[in-house]
């Protein structure tokens, strides 16, 4: 076990090449500031949404994942499918989801929600009761806490402390990882990308899975099958490496390419898919089809360990508590 001198300084070397890292993707991926700053003033900053999602929150029980949040806040925000179809860069996600996930992250900090390790983000005790000017104040609190933290810690070893951004950079870290992540997929060859999504259905359980790539067939790429319990569904899907975003009519046409021949279907994009494809790929009265984008494509990879390794870092705490009634 590492002593906490040894932690400490290990930590801080790893705060500072993480720093290198994030500003090396940066430059290189024409990512965002650290902080959530204007780049499409027709979206709108992510202050806006603090209220909305604790107010949505309330209304809806407590708890949404991101997917319901987004939609449903952008909904209740009476946002347009012109703002909502706005790309971040490379980052396999819109800019309102991006700012969304800034706001989150902020009323996290603040202590107004808390998400599980499958994503679904609920109100805190204190989100239940918090009103709307303690809500537009916690960016402030948050920095001002922030500032006197690092006032407190000494100088690492590198005779350098962790800046504000990088308190808050858990957000940037994930997009740094998932933009350089989107441009090596981006980057293979159709039909790699297509044995990588075959590979990974198959880690989520699928089996006899099988890459066609047949050309003129309604853009099916394989076909699998996914056991759950004593059911099995027959599921075709689609493999787009799309740098922009997928329409509604890509869904049309895979929904009608697939009716009668299988019971599910699945399309993987390494881009986003704008909110027509969303509501067309849920439409009533239509087998419903669902939809992996290149946000949910990288935490997938992430969970499968699929080109993507992850290092916990050992964090030692002293409780005081266990010695006072010795």
């Amino acid at each position: 076990m590492l002593s906490w001198r040894q932690e400490t300084r290990s930590r801080s070397t790893w705060c500072r090449a993480s720093r290198v890292r994030r500003l090396d993707y940066a430059k290189r991926w024409d990512s965002r500031s650290v902080l959530p700053m204007a780049r499409n003033p027709s979206v709108p900053t992510y202050d806006k949404y603090l209220w909305p999602i604790v107010e949505r929150l309330r209304a809806l029980g407590g708890s949404m994942t991101i997917e319901e949040m987004v939609d449903d806040v952008a909904a209740a925000m009476h946002l347009t499918d012109e703002q909502r179809n706005i790309e971040h860069g490379n980052t396999g996600r819109s800019e309102v989801d991006y700012r969304m996930a800034w706001a989150r992250t902020y009323l996290k900090k603040g202590g107004v929600l808390e998400n599980s390790e499958r994503g679904v983000w609920r109100l805190t005790p204190k989100g239940l009761r918090v009103t709307r000017s303690e809500v537009a104040a916690v960016p402030r609190q948050v920095h001002q806490d922030i500032h006197a933290r690092r006032k407190s810690v000494p100088i690492s070893d590198g005779g350098e402390r962790e800046s504000e951004t990088e308190d808050l950079g858990e957000l940037e870290e994930a997009l740094t990882w998932t933009a350089q992540l989107l441009a090596n997929l981006q980057g293979m060859a159709p039909a790699a990308f297509e044995r990588l999504c075959q590979r990974m259905l198959r880690e989520k359980g699928f089996a006899k899975v099988e890459v066609t790539g047949r050309s003129g067939d309604g853009g099916i790429d394989g076909t699998g099958v996914l056991r759950v319990n004593l059911l099995s569904f027959h599921v075709l899907f689609q493999c787009k490496r799309y740098a922009g975003s997928v329409g509604a009519p890509v869904v049309r046409d895979f929904r009608g390419a697939m009716v009668g021949r299988a019971d599910k279907g699945l399309i993987i994009t390494t881009g986003t898919f704008t909110a027509d494809a969303r509501r067309e790929a849920v439409r009533d009265g239509a087998p419903a089809i669902d939809l992996i984008d290149g946000q949910g494509l990288c935490e997938l990879l992430k969970e499968l360990r699929i080109g993507v390794s992850v290092r916990m870092v050992e964090e030692v705490t002293v409780q005081d508590a266990e010695f006072a009634g010795v």
